[in-house]
Order: structure tokens, then sequence, then C-alpha cells
């Protein structure tokens, strides 16, 4: 986004009105860890180590669930499907829980790509209604005396109480904010044990998110589409254990197992295009791409850059709902940065922002849909604002993706027809906004395309 791009009022935009619109965001020092071993925590790993007891899994979900085995699992594992992991409960049980891979893990034309954010993913559903059939199905099958139950409680616990607030409007796109924000207010944020009663208020309304890709993280200074997440990184993405955590002693160890997850998501690569690439395009697309996009999003090849920007609402102009509900979220933010994880040593904390991150583009072909709620379907439709769909329908998508548009392959709608139309006139819905490219000619964006098609 350099020099002299396209705004949605104005035509063109000084480079000093861009420079004081984005905000570097520093640092934060990272513990080293074995990525040999985060790798094989994090798909086998008891971070959360309540779930369904394995034998029901295995008779019921288990029977109706696509396992393949794209982690080379071994054991138990072998056949449980990849964003589910058999684990032995602290009192001895094996049960199955869900793992990181329910939302880091989804499929590019039916090839599975670990640390793709899922989009596919469906939340339209009340999974406390779920819980519930399985909490009759257990009962059925033992007791609520039963080492069984206690092994599976906490799980259902934790459902009961969230899933009928991480409600979406369409699939595809992750709850995860409403959920840390309901998982925190369950918890004493000094030694993390559960309360039934809500010890903060959680807003009602839930904004959505698209899941970036892990690849990018050992690029960014800060976690989270609106650079929220500062300091130590294992220590944050640990929280997902809150789930049925039962204090901060099992939580320091995760938390020390985390450091070498972090240190295996670093590893990760981002998938090549799997096609063929008009290099002649690709090298335009390359000059198109370094005097309009390079100041904020880095320089790829030899030599790569990346800056870091947060970009305020004045210049991205993206739908805001996230950064100023979600990520300005006064009592969660002082929930964190008191608690177990925002103080002591390698501590993390919550920093509220005024915008989005510029985020790094490795893969960018892969991660559709695009803007920080999924709101745009392709690569085009993000360079040319005005092409963008009101209402667009991605059934196709579990199976297809568009390799030139580069993105989802979705029907244009007149209005919502399905959980999978995506309704973009909601609030935190909006495709509005990043309108940078929108002065370029058809061909340069061609152009562009088939050189981001290179990164």
């Amino acid at each position: 986004m350099l020099g002299m791009i396209s705004c949605s009022e104005d035509p063109f935009v000084d480079l000093g009105e861009i420079d004081d619109s984005l905000e570097i965001l520093p640092p934060s020092n990272q513990r080293i860890g074995d990525p040999v071993k985060g790798r094989e925590y994090l798909i086998t790993g008891d971070y959360i180590d309540s779930g369904i007891p394995l034998d029901v899994f295995t008779n019921t979900i288990g029977r109706v669930a696509e396992a393949n085995n794209h982690l080379n699992r071994s054991g138990v594992n072998t056949d449980i499907p990849y964003s589910y992991s058999a684990v032995t409960a602290s009192n001895g049980v094996e049960v199955v829980a869900p793992n990181c891979l329910q939302c880091h893990g989804g499929y590019v034309n039916g090839d599975f790509i670990l640390g793709l954010g899922d989009n596919a993913a469906d939340y339209t559903l009340d999974q406390s209604l779920f819980a519930g059939q399985l909490d009759q199905l257990v009962t059925s099958l033992y007791s609520t005396d039963s080492p069984e139950w206690d092994a599976y409680f906490p799980f259902t616990r934790s459902i009961q109480a969230t899933g009928k607030d991480l409600v979406t409007d369409v699939v595809g796109v992750n709850p995860a904010n409403k959920l840390a924000f309901i998982l925190a207010a369950h918890r004493d944020n000094q030694d993390l044990t559960w309360s039934d009663e809500e010890l903060f208020p959680v807003p009602d309304e839930l904004y959505p998110s698209d899941v970036p890709a892990w690849w990018l993280l050992k690029k960014k200074n800060t976690m989270f589409s609106a650079g929220i997440g500062r300091g130590d990184f294992a220590k944050i993405m640990m929280a997902a254990s809150v789930l049925v955590v039962e204090d901060t002693i099992q939580a320091a160890e995760i938390d020390r197992n985390f450091v070498d997850v972090l240190a295996f998501i670093n590893t990760l690569e981002a998938p090549k295009y799997p096609l063929a690439i008009d290099m002649n395009k690709a090298l335009k697309g390359e000059m198109l791409f370094k005097d309009n996009c390079a100041k904020c999003h880095g320089t790829y090849g030899d030599n790569e850059t990346y800056p870091n920007f947060l970009v305020h609402h004045d210049l991205i102009q993206t739908d805001p709902a996230v950064a100023q509900n979600d990520y300005s979220n006064e009592d969660f933010e002082q929930w964190y940065n008191v608690s177990w994880f925002g103080t002591g040593e390698n501590a993390a904390r919550v920093e509220t922002t005024s915008g989005y991150i510029a985020p790094p583009l490795d893969g960018v072909w892969a991660t559709a849909p695009y803007l920080h709620n999924g709101s745009v379907p392709t690569l085009d439709a993000l360079l040319d604002s005005e092409s963008r769909p009101t209402y667009w329908d991605k059934r196709l998508s579990s199976d297809t993706y568009d390799l030139e548009l580069v993105g989802m392959d979705y029907i244009e709608q007149e209005s919502k027809t399905s959980n999978y139309t995506y309704n973009t006139t909601l609030k935190g819905y909006g495709n509005q906004g990043h309108y940078f490219a929108d002065h370029l000619s058809d061909n340069q964006r061609s152009d562009l395309i088939e050189y981001l098609k290179t990164l």
C-alpha cells in the first residue's frame, strides 16, 4: 500500500496520510522449544484431557466421521479424525478430545493442509444441544458416579456453558473470540478454577473471525487480526486448554509443552500454488505489488521484509466490529492482564487497538476467504471492491477451489438462502474496505494475482 493508491472516497491517498494511519507493532521475546516434540504434543498431547469416552466416540461419532490419517499418527489415533486426539484423562480413563486442528487444519481441493484455517467448519448450530445428547448417551452406558463420567464432565460442562452463545450466521467463520470471553468469564483469573456463574458480563453479540494460517506466525510480532496478543506467544496459544483445565498447576505443565508447539508452528511453510504460473505476467505483477502493496504487506523472495504494521480504521475501512467490540472489551482485557496468563514469568497480555494488521501474504492463494472476517470469497474480488458479492453461497467450496480467480468457488445470491450463504449486510460480516487496488485495470489486477500465486 505505497504512494498513490486508491481509496473509497478520494481517488488517491497521500503517502504522508498513509504513514499517519500505520502503527508499527514491536516484537516480544519468545521462548525456544523443540519442534519435533511440539508436533507430537500438538497432534497427540493431553492439553485437553477431558472428552468423550473412547468407546462412545469410536462406536458413534467415530463411525460416521471420516478419519483419514493425514497426520500419520499411530496407535488408537490412527482411526481418529485429525481434529481430535485420543488421550488419557487424569483419572486414567481414555477419552477423545478436540485438539488445535479443530480450527487450524483445512482442505484446498481435497488436499489437507496442517496450519490452514478451516473454512468449512460449521458453527451455525447450538453445540450445547449436541452435548446434551452426548450426556444422555454417556449416562446410559455409565453412571454419573463412574470414572468415565468424571473424565467426561469438564468437557460437557464447558460445551453446555458456551455452545448456545457460539452460533454463527454462516458456515466457515469462527467464533473463537466469543469463546475466549465465555471461558474466561467462568474462570478465576488467579488459579483458573471453574465458576458456574460468570465472573464478568459477556457481550451478547458474536462477530466472526477468519482463522489465519499458522505459517504466517513466525513473521508476526503480535497475534490475532487486531494485534491484541502481545508478549509470550506460547502462553497465548495454550489458553485453548482453559476449556477443561483444572488449575494453574496443570496450566503450567501445558504451557511448558506449548513452547515446543510454537517451535513446530514456526517450521511450517506456505503451500506452493499447484498449477503453472505465467511468469511474464507474474513479473509485471511483482512491480505492481511493490508499488501498491509492499509498504504494508512486506516483500518476498530474497531478503524478505515484513513491517508488522497495524492499519488504522481511517485507512483500512474494513468492518470495524471485531476490533471495536471483541478486541476492545475492557472486562476481558482487565481479566486477562492481571490473570495467571498476564503476570509472572513469560507473561502475555492483551492490548486493544484501532485497526487490523496487514498480514504477511505467504501462501495467500490458499487462504480464502479474505479479510479478517472471511467476507470476500476470492483474491479477484478483494482487489476489485465493486465486484464483491453482497450474498454468496459457498456450498461448492468443500470440494472445489477456484485457482484462477484464486479463492472460494461460490455462487452469488440475491438473498440468504441457507447456512452456507454469507450475508455481508450483517454487522461484523461486512465486506467493505481495503480499496487499495480499485484503481488498477483488469489486466493489471490479473498480473498482480499471478504474482500473488508465487508467494
